[in-house]
């Protein structure tokens, strides 16, 4: 394969090809540059000029591995492939050009009779020019054979080369030398063989839908389309594989609980839907957010599916409504209520009572040493409290205790019991 000397060895093959092949029919052997065209003309005595103009890729070879370059299993990197393209040009120092044009076919032949160049003739081209530097090239090596193929050009071709070049026209011929492959240097992929397919080496696992092989989670429902659950709520997961031979296992997660909450599967999960209850037990849990995810069980095969999120609202258990008088502390106006509920409320925890379009947040619990238990009970400091009667929420973690009811099949109401009167 070859590298990346590979480009100068063949200019170097097809210079000593034309040297070699020109040699007896003048009066004195021509000789073969590779100067560029503006720096030719300065050359004296019969020669021919031998120019790399361009390069480019051919698509034939693009991205695609050597053969036998590779042993099953690895996956190797595609050759550089190039095409170059040389302008082919002679000089005389005859004044009448016809010695210059006879040069010229002279030279059209040779690569006419001799359009493919042979390992052997690369390695004596390198050998013979003294090119120690590139005997390293391997381009004798290479699987492809390097062809020279004449390259077509109109006259509006030929005048924008030339114009590159910024020099005067001088008749001349274009070549194509393809293929040459220069080797990547990047290392192979070598992976261990595939010894077993599959568990038990049953083979390749195929479905014919385009859905997704592993469970997952699509959505959640919670009953009479409310915003948060509630303890004893039956909450319904929907998604695509959720069956198994096994054992299927719903988690519910928040960063306040050591374990994820205590659930009750309801019925016979299917592959699109299982139903679970979040069980009362109020010590089990805490409002926030929560996540949920289905772990599915098929022998030592586990699996777990997505995440979605779920919130749980906390439920007021005082007495409702509320009255709440008016004091005063240091001089300031506040309405101090007092809330319980449930589930409990941890440490760490934020919360907040909303009275109208008012929030207080609670008062804060006591600080190690004598770190605060759970508790199902808080203290709020309302400044400035609105007077009369107002609509009363929880919040915790972001969550609001459920004001609105949605009763199947009517219209959304408030729950006319959760407010509180604040008088003097």
């Amino acid at each position: 394969m070859s590298n990346g000397k590979a480009i100068a060895a063949v200019t170097a093959s097809l210079r000593a090809l034309l040297h070699d092949k020109l040699k007896g029919p003048f009066a004195s052997d021509p000789n073969v540059t590779t100067f560029s065209p503006d720096k030719a003309h300065h050359d004296k005595g019969d020669r021919v000029n031998l120019f790399l103009y361009h390069t480019q890729v051919e698509p034939s070879w693009r991205n695609m591995d050597m053969p036998r370059q590779n042993k099953p299993g690895e996956t190797g990197h595609p050759p550089l492939p190039l095409n170059l393209y040389y302008l082919l040009t002679a000089f005389s120092d005859d004044k009448d050009e016809v010695h210059s044009h006879r040069l010229l076919g002279m030279a059209m032949q040779v690569l006419h009779d001799h359009p493919l160049l042979d390992a052997e003739q690369i390695k004596q081209a390198i050998s013979a020019a003294d090119l120690t530097d590139l005997q390293d090239s391997d381009l004798h090596e290479q699987i492809e054979r390097v062809r020279i193929t004449l390259q077509p050009l109109s006259v509006e071709e030929i005048s924008k080369l030339w114009t590159a070049f910024q020099t005067q026209f001088r008749t001349s011929v274009s070549y194509q030398v393809s293929v040459v492959l220069i080797e990547s240097k990047r290392p192979a992929k070598t992976p261990l063989p595939v010894l077993r397919r599959g568990k038990g080496d049953t083979g390749v696992a195929s479905q014919p839908d385009v859905t997704s092989p592993f469970p997952t989670l699509l959505g959640l429902k919670l009953p009479n389309q409310q915003p948060s659950a509630l303890l004893d709520d039956v909450v319904t997961l929907e998604g695509q594989r959720l069956d198994a031979a096994g054992s299927v296992k719903v988690l519910v997660r928040n960063p306040f609980l050591p374990e994820p909450g205590p659930v009750t599967i309801q019925g016979s999960p299917t592959g699109e839907e299982i139903q679970f209850k979040l069980d009362n037990d109020s010590a089990k849990w805490v409002a926030g957010l929560y996540t949920v995810a289905v772990e599915i069980t098929d022998g030592d095969d586990v699996r777990t599916t997505n995440e979605l999120p779920l919130t749980v609202a906390p439920v007021i258990t005082s007495a409702l409504p509320l009255v709440v008088p008016q004091t005063e502390i240091d001089g300031k106006k506040v309405a101090v209520v007092d809330l319980s509920f449930r589930p409990q409320f941890r440490p760490g925890q934020r919360a907040s009572v909303l009275i109208g379009d008012r929030e207080a947040p609670a008062d804060p619990l006591p600080k190690p040493p004598d770190p605060p238990d759970p508790t199902d009970h808080l203290t709020f400091k309302v400044w400035k409290p609105p007077l009369g009667e107002r609509f009363l929420r929880l919040r915790i973690d972001g969550v609001d205790s459920l004001l609105v009811q949605r009763p199947e099949g009517q219209p959304p109401f408030f729950d006319q019991t959760q407010k509180v009167t604040i008088h003097d």
